[in-house]
């Protein structure tokens, strides 16, 4: 892509950017991958035993952060995380959570890829984090 400059670009009233993006909001809002996560998080939300696998989970991690940081858990505290953690990530709230995520996450960096080459700008390497 072409680098430019905010000079070299075209400045739009500020009411005809924020009506773009109200129009873009309301777009990916009314998406499928959008619905789809609003239910499923609403499920995972709602679901009590997904919800208790998580603590579950959270609460060993946190226990075990110190140690975490210093490689130094057992082989037995280590089977016991992972294994909380598969049963979280088993539950099918969980399952299908992180799937409706995945599928907005696609519709997201499609959508930030199109506008991308449609007004010759690189969203992507402009909010990279890293120096280089």
């Amino acid at each position: 892509m072409i680098s430019i400059g905010v000079s070299d670009l075209e400045i739009a009233p500020p009411s005809v950017i924020k009506q773009a993006a109200l129009d873009f909001a309301a777009a990916l809002a009314a998406s499928s991958q959008f619905q789809l996560f609003e239910a499923a998080s609403a499920c995972l939300t709602e679901d009590l035993v997904a919800q208790q696998a998580m603590r579950a989970y959270q609460e060993k991690q946190q226990a075990l952060q110190g140690l975490l940081l210093l490689n130094a858990v057992s082989e037995e505290e280590q089977a016991e995380l992972e294994r909380l953690r598969k049963v979280f990530l088993d539950k099918p709230a969980v399952i299908d959570y992180l799937e409706a995520e995945a599928n907005l996450r696609t519709l997201c960096q499609k959508s930030a890829n199109q506008l991308s080459q449609m007004i010759d700008f690189d969203f992507a390497a402009a909010c990279s984090t890293g120096c280089c």
